[in-house]
């Protein structure tokens, strides 16, 4: 069953553009070595207003648990997770994750 990870995102308010792509663009190249089937990224469009500051995220598809679990433990997910982290408003807590099968 695929796992969908779903990454909701408070970055800093003096985090550029330019580093929000950057960072986006290194986690996707994980697909390369890892199985990620899909991934998508962007800015909040809900118009419910019900964000709770998480107005950024991004989705990553796995097609199993097994799959996701390799990439959690994976030094280039570790590497590029410090890079996001460090770009969030109080490190970690700027961060919500969420799994789901699809």
């Amino acid at each position: 069953m695929t796992i969908r990870h779903c990454v909701f995102l408070k970055f800093r308010a003096d985090v550029p553009a330019s580093e929000k792509q950057a960072i986006y663009e290194q986690l996707a190249a994980l697909g390369v070595h890892l199985q990620i089937d899909h991934m998508s990224y962007g800015p909040n469009v809900s118009p419910e207003g019900l964000h709770q500051g998480f107005v950024d995220g991004f989705t990553m598809d796995f097609p199993d648990a097994a799959a996701r679990d390799a990439y959690l433990v994976d030094g280039k997910h570790q590497e590029a997770g410090a890079r996001l982290v460090a770009a969030l408003e109080g490190g970690v807590r700027g961060l919500l994750v969420f799994d789901i099968e699809v």
